[in-house]
């Protein structure tokens, strides 16, 4: 595990990480597979979680060294103060670059670990902002002001441009080059059939901003991931506005 995580940033009080898509945060209540925070306790003894992401979102996460830690910045997260911003890649363009998708969500009352946009919900506030439209793509920056279970994925399905490969809130249809390329595209001699540009979740946790022990602000930011990257080069190359 240890070689594909990549420390962003590391002080006696915390330590900030680029966590793979494809690995829990936290332990599941089974216990069925390995997670960071397992990996962190190996290494550091003990740490404390300030907040968590989805299993196949990539990206920016903080864990705390110590209590006081852990209280100073939980007390951020929940106060809303700790400035959040993710990219993603999501199917078609919204009709205004730039907006805000204000909604609350809730717990779906049949499907479990499944949310909804609701009256009755909680309220959510996601900014989002256009970066690049690639056809049937477009690549976006989220700014959440609130920190509902699968926010961004809920708000972007509610105004009709689900983020690419999400299983539960919109399709597992993987980016295939095919696609871009059409008439161009020939497989390889090699390859019986196509290997997919990306067929994970198309969402990266990639700033946080807050307040560090010291009372300083604290700007963090994580790389895009390996696999995201090379999805945008080949977008970048066959794709035109």
């Amino acid at each position: 595990m240890k070689n594909k995580i990549e420390i962003i940033a590391e002080t006696d009080h915390w330590i900030a990480l680029n966590k793979p898509s494809g690995l829990l945060s936290i332990p599941d209540r089974e216990q069925s597979e390995p997670s960071l925070k397992d990996w962190l306790n190996e290494q550091y003894g003990k740490v404390w979680i300030v907040h968590r992401l989805d299993k196949f979102t990539s990206g920016l996460i903080v864990f705390a060294k110590d209590e006081a830690t852990h209280k100073l910045l939980s007390k951020q997260f929940e106060e809303r103060t700790v400035e959040k911003f993710y990219l993603g890649l999501v199917h078609g363009t919204p009709v205004q670059e730039e907006g805000s998708v204000d909604a609350a969500i809730m717990e779906h009352p049949v499907k479990k670990s499944t949310y909804v946009t609701h009256a009755k919900g909680k309220p959510s506030l996601t900014d989002y902002k256009v970066l690049h439209e690639y056809g049937a793509y477009s690549w976006m920056q989220f700014q959440i002001h609130t920190g509902r279970t699968h926010q961004i994925r809920v708000h972007m399905k509610h105004i009709g441009h689900p983020i690419v490969c999400d299983d539960i809130y919109g399709t597992t249809t993987p980016v295939l080059l095919s696609s871009l390329k059409r008439k161009k595209f020939k497989l390889s001699k090699a390859d019986e059939e196509e290997r997919p540009l990306l067929n994970r979740l198309a969402l990266h946790a990639w700033k946080l901003k807050f307040t560090d022990v010291d009372g300083a602000t604290k700007e963090l930011e994580a790389p895009v991931s390996k696999d995201l990257k090379a999805m945008l080069q080949q977008f970048d190359k066959w794709i035109k506005k």
